[in-house]
């Protein structure tokens, strides 16, 4: 079993299955950034401390590093949707669901492909229509949740570079990403 080659015909697979551009980068080349917290702690989102997949509560960045660090790969993907404008929130939203929806199934797919595997998306966890963290409470679905890359301090522009993928995409659109850590 060759973990590059298995990673290269998965990213095949997605790429025909949900249209999405993939690249495959070596985990060790990922720079990760603990800096990057400091946008989620300006709560930007709404979810800082109010969801179980953003911080704090995620965990600590070194944690989460040292976790992303024993992958081997992460295969990247990425979706672009086009947008009636800049200001075009309505299809910024549509666009994220459409997405969360494909990553998903990809996620499905992904864990009968390969053993061992960490999924990293778009923005927090919306499994629950109501986070448990709101109430003190634990993760309903601490299997099915997933943390975004930015939360495990990656910056996506830079990861988007490495792997040969457009992070800015053109004027009136919006581009998602996702990833598969594989080992």
């Amino acid at each position: 079993m060759n973990l590059y080659n298995d990673s290269l015909n998965f990213s095949n697979k997605i790429q025909k299955g949900y249209e999405v551009n993939c690249g495959i980068v070596e985990v060790g080349k990922i720079v990760f950034s603990p800096e990057l917290r400091k946008f989620c702690e300006s709560n930007g989102c709404g979810n800082f401390n109010k969801n179980h997949m953003c911080p704090p509560l995620v965990g600590e960045s070194n944690i989460l590093i040292k976790k992303a660090r024993q992958y081997k790969y992460a295969i990247v993907f990425n979706k672009v949707y086009p947008l009636e404008d800049s200001y075009d929130y309505e299809g910024m939203v549509n666009g994220q669901k459409s997405f969360k929806s494909d990553y998903e199934k990809i996620v499905e797919l992904a864990e009968s492909t390969f053993k061992n595997t960490l999924f990293l998306g778009v923005g927090g966890c919306e499994i629950c229509e109501v986070c448990s963290a709101k109430s003190n409470q634990p993760c309903r679905f601490p299997d099915k949740s997933h943390a975004s890359l930015e939360s495990y301090c990656i910056n996506v522009s830079e990861l988007a570079t490495m792997c040969r993928l457009n992070y800015i995409n053109g004027t009136n659109t919006v581009t998602y990403f996702g990833s598969v850590f594989v080992k």
